[in-house]
């Protein structure tokens, strides 16, 4: 094939130029990502079960649902919160599972588990839904002259943005942190007393005359006959404003004349809710959390998101403004830009280089024009895959810059060879290099594909990071063979030209005989210790057993941590805290930000009574948009973080943290770790509280771990209203009567809608402040019997001061306790996971735990890799002994690769990176070089071996002509990663955790390697030789 190329260059070019253009479109139609969707598959269930307790709810709802969750194709582990009123269910599935049929499998489950719900629950209705976990922006309506109010903001956003972005492309949720209108109507228990009424009397009242009634029509069919019109008929329909709702008739008196709403409560257009108001910085706002749907990419629904904003926000009256405190998509573009650059900047170096070693622009040439050919191959492939253009893409992208002009520049510097040694001209070097070489550019892309293939096949979220690298980079390694194969001869045919004795200029010469002394002390050295070749051997096991020890102590993490000038800070105050508390916490945090870190500070959005922990007036939040890292280079994102934990630490304002959001979009909510503390011995929720408190404890002196939270708010102090049944029913209540009035008054009742401004909003009733404040407000209110008689609530009801348990969590079913925390300055995620497990062990086997989120995929990650590493190891070693049909070459190569990797371990150690995802590719793709380079002195040993030449002769004759192409390959891969290694900036975490490692690989390689392989491969040879002579004598026998 490569002969008839050869003598066919337009037609090489036809496929090279039929590539590109493919690609190009590729180019176009690839999606932009920060990573690939590797959150795995997630199914939310949401019940509201209006004022019930959290155990209440856990036992009647959350329990019947999660029982009912069985036999779910996939299903990784389950989670649920249960607190006031509301039951929370998280599904998580595999990432292999569709998102559509998780969600159709918990439907159908849940539909056999609504006959054992509460009416109350089914009425509300339950919610079945895939958002993501990860908040995907937060922004806000900020009122910029104060002439509207919070509810008013609420108003605009609900009625002009909220519906449009729920139905855009890639939106799981959209949260309104505020609230729209409601038509309030506040009980007055005095008032109600006077008239003889009860708070059911008033939804009632409410309920039959606040409805739409469909009459009918005079003259519809059948009509008499002759009838000649049909009208419509109209009656009195749903009520629009507070004067309607305040003539509501409740009852008639005895002399005729009429009790109204308004004479026994207050009406008003107010909030429909209360839970959670906002500030923006020192304007009044309302906020709003976009989620992201489970599969959807978040650059393009971001982007869909902001279009869609700015064209309503042309609606909004003046003095409205939108604003945005969380965005995860400009770090992602600003990353995606970065690596970009990095690209570009390993192409000039990798230029440079074979400029350097080849020293002709024409042969310099050939290599960088195969640069863009394989690029965008690359690409083409990319898009047929379904895959992105992400960070791990364009990772891959920029290790395989080195690697797939190494094929190019094997067959360039070849050629060149030839032609200056045998004074051919470039058509015939050509045709005698190809012969040469094609079999060890086949073995070399055999081989690199053969580290990266096992990664396809990993499970979980790592293998589809994993997955992201391989395809990228084997992709890029046939296209290049495939150019090795058909362009690169053609090119060398026509556009090379023999030098035969040319004098090259001065810097050329001087290279050339400072390489001449390098080659010839370098095989000097091999002539030495090939006298030896078995203390080789023993090298390589001392230096497998350094591996060993550094892998070991290495710290272990998932992902790095990446400064994407967002912070989120929790507030958790007691449960008995109120919301002025709460506010008075959330406004110190804004003052502290705005004013002391003012210089690094863009703006912070405070929802007040939200946390990811759920709703309440002792929670809060705040979204803090730090200006871009370019401007504040000596002040990163955790160091701002380190600083406000230490202002707010000692918890005079409450539980306040300071987080980073999650390295990777969709496992968790912020940076650090998940878990869940389970009660595996049945000891009871308050023994499992008591466990977690210690746990916490022992956690943060551990050194390794800080900021665990989520282990202190689970009870508030509790007044029970005891009901002496049989006193009730002497007064001739009924219970469920006195239990409806009740929560009515304290809880609110919604009872039906109203129309404003062309929507339809909710009409909800309560008691009013000054009735629900004290416990002797109790008192004030009363029950009407049988007889019609007004009976206080304290003729048959006491009351009885305790706690209770206002948030349960479970996992799997089972009662547990959810914690967070952070690894503390100086660890890892690892580090910090690792003491978290040990601290649970200490508690006894009536305790266990469970990693969720972005713990449980680095749990995952780690069970991995060694199965990982082994494998590729296998498969080098089978595709070798296929191509060389044998069983000692393929080993002689294996046995060269631990220099290497004691060379990136070493590089990662002492520059304090971490035992990553991108650390373990580097280190695969490191295994790959060395293999190579084993490969090209390996391969000319071997040719000239079987044309019996003496295996010495033959391995210092390989290892002298092979050294230059060794060394120009390997520097050109070593200039490739050098601009990851020494990124810093948008990104630069990540470039620096997988340039690191590979760079210390390569030096490694290129020192100590080249030294060790032919040694080895004489060491292998002659013991092979041994066995083979011991055998014969044994048959001879």
């Amino acid at each position: 094939m490569t002969q008839f190329f050869i003598h066919r260059p337009v037609f090489a070019w036809v496929l090279a130029i039929t590539v590109m253009i493919v690609g190009a479109f590729g180019l176009q139609s690839l999606a932009i990502s920060q990573y690939p969707e590797v959150a795995p598959t997630s199914v939310n269930i949401s019940a509201t079960y209006a004022g019930a307790s959290g155990e209440i709810v856990a036992n009647s709802v959350t329990s019947v649902i999660e029982d009912g969750m069985t036999d779910l194709d996939g299903l990784l582990y389950m989670t649920s919160t249960s607190s006031e009123g509301s039951s929370s269910i998280s599904l998580t599935f595999d990432s292999a599972v569709d998102p559509d049929i998780a969600q159709v499998q918990v439907q159908n489950k849940l539909q056999l588990v609504e006959g054992s719900l509460p009416a109350a629950v089914i009425s509300t209705g339950i919610s079945v839904t895939r958002s993501s976990s990860s908040i995907l922006l937060v922004g806000g309506l900020v009122s910029t002259d104060g002439k509207y109010s919070d509810v008013a903001l609420g108003n605009l956003f609900s009625d002009k943005m909220q519906k449009q972005l729920e139905r855009l492309e890639g939106v799981g949720d959209v949260n309104l942190f505020g609230s729209e209108y409601a038509m309030r109507v506040w009980l007055d228990a005095s008032k109600l007393y006077q008239y003889s009424l009860t708070p059911s009397d008033v939804t009632s009242a409410i309920s039959s005359q606040n409805t739409n009634v469909t009459v009918g029509s005079l003259g519809a069919t059948p009509s008499a006959e002759g009838q000649q019109t049909k009208i419509l008929l109209k009656t009195r329909s749903q009520l629009t404003s507070v004067s309607d709702f305040e003539s509501i008739v409740l009852t008639t008196n005895d002399d005729g004349s009429s009790v109204f709403l308004s004479d026994v409560a207050r009406i008003e257009l107010d909030n429909d809710s209360y839970d959670i108001t906002s500030i923006y910085n020192n304007y009044n706002a309302v906020g709003f959390g976009v989620n992201l749907s489970t599969g959807a990419n978040a650059v393009e629904t971001s982007e869909r998101v902001h279009s869609t904003i700015s064209q309503l926000s042309a609606g909004l009256p003046q003095g409205v403004e939108t604003v945005y405190s969380y965005d995860t998509t400009p770090f992602i573009e600003k990353s995606i830009t970065q690596i970009f650059h990095t690209l570009i900047e390993a192409i000039a170096l990798v230029f440079i280089v074979i400029l350097v070693f080849l020293q002709s622009w024409r042969a310099t040439l050939i290599p960088t024009i195969v640069v863009p050919i394989v690029l965008l191959g690359t690409f083409a492939i990319l898009e047929a895959a379904g895959l992105t253009l992400n960070t791990l893409t364009m990772f891959a992208l920029v290790l395989a810059i080195g690697l797939l002009v190494d094929d190019a520049i094997v067959v360039v510097e070849n050629v060149e060879r030839i032609m200056e040694e045998e004074k051919l001209s470039a058509l015939a070097a050509t045709e005698k290099s190809m012969k040469e070489i094609s079999s060890a550019l086949v073995g070399i892309v055999i081989v690199l594909s053969s580290v990266f293939l096992p990664m396809s096949f990993m499970s979980g979220s790592t293998g589809t990071i994993y997955r992201q690298f391989s395809v990228t980079i084997i992709s890029a390694m046939v296209l290049s063979l495939f150019v090795a194969l058909i362009l690169t001869p053609a090119m060398c045919a026509t556009l090379l030209k023999p030098s035969h004795g040319k004098r090259k200029n001065v810097a050329a010469r001087g290279f050339n005989k400072v390489f001449d002394r390098l080659n010839l002390s370098y095989t000097g050295s091999v002539t030495r210790f090939l006298k030896r070749p078995f203390r080789m051997l023993l090298s390589v096991a001392l230096i497998s057993v350094a591996c060993n020890y550094l892998y070991q102590q290495l710290p272990s993490s998932f992902v790095p941590t990446e400064d994407q000038s967002i912070l989120m800070v929790t507030v958790s105050l007691p449960e008995n805290a109120t919301r002025a508390q709460t506010t008075k916490t959330a406004t110190a945090i804004k003052d502290y930000l705005l004013n002391e870190q003012g210089d690094y500070v863009e703006g912070v959005f405070s929802p007040i009574g939200y946390s990811f922990d759920g709703k309440g007036q002792n929670k809060a939040m705040a979204f803090v948009k730090l200006k871009d890292i370019s401007e504040r280079p000596n002040k990163s994102a955790a160091q701002i973080a380190a600083e406000a934990n230490g202002q707010f630490g000692s918890g005079r304002y409450g539980q306040v943290l300071f987080l980073l959001p999650p390295a990777i979009q969709g496992l968790g909510t912020s940076n650090g770790f998940q878990m869940y503390l389970i009660d595996r011995g049945n000891n009871g929720i308050e023994a499992l509280q008591q466990q977690a408190q210690k746990l916490a404890a022992d956690a943060q002196q551990s050194g390794l771990v800080t900021a665990v939270r989520g282990f202190d708010t689970n009870t508030a102090t509790q007044l029970t209203m005891d009901i002496n049944a049989q006193q009730a029913q002497a007064f001739g209540l009924s219970l469920s009567d006195i239990n409806n009035n009740l929560s009515i008054i304290f809880g609110g009742e919604y009872v039906n809608d109203f129309i404003l401004d062309g929507k339809l909003r909710n009409v909800r009733v309560k008691g009013d402040q000054e009735h629900r404040m004290q416990p002797v407000d109790i008192n004030d209110w009363y029950m009407r019997n049988s007889n019609n008689e007004m009976v206080p609530m304290a003729a048959f009801s006491q009351q009885v001061w305790g706690e209770t348990i206002t948030t349960l969590y479970h996992h799997n079913g089972e009662t547990a306790i959810s914690l967070e925390g952070s690894a503390a300055p100086g660890a890892t995620s690892g580090e910090a996971m690792d003491e978290m497990a040990r601290l649970v062990d200490n508690l006894g086997s009536d305790y266990d735990y469970a990693w969720a989120g972005l713990s449980y995929q680095e749990q995952i990650a780690g069970d991995q890799e060694m199965i990982l590493y082994l494998l590729s190891a296998v498969v080098v070693f089978l595709a070798l002994a296929a191509l060389y049909e044998s069983w000692s070459v393929p080993l002689a190569v294996i046995l060269a690769v631990p220099i290497s990797v004691l060379g990136a371990l070493l590089a990662t150690w002492i520059f304090g990176q971490s035992n990553d995802v991108y650390f373990k590719v580097g280190m695969l793709t490191t295994i790959g070089l060395a293999a190579r380079n084993a490969i090209l002195i390996i391969e000319f040993a071997e040719s000239m071996r079987q044309q019996g030449i003496d295996i010495v002769e033959a391995i210092i004759t390989a290892a002298k002509m092979r050294l230059r192409p060794i060394l120009m390959t390997t520097f050109a891969f070593a200039f490739g990663v050098l601009p990851l290694a020494t990124a810093d900036g948008t990104g630069a975490n990540a470039q620096n955790s997988i340039g690191t490692g590979m760079l210390g690989g390569i030096v490694f390689s290129a020192i100590f390697g080249i030294l060790m392989v032919p040694v080895l491969y004489l060491a292998i040879m002659k013991i092979v030789d041994r066995v083979k002579s011991i055998g014969k004598k044994e048959t001879v026998k």
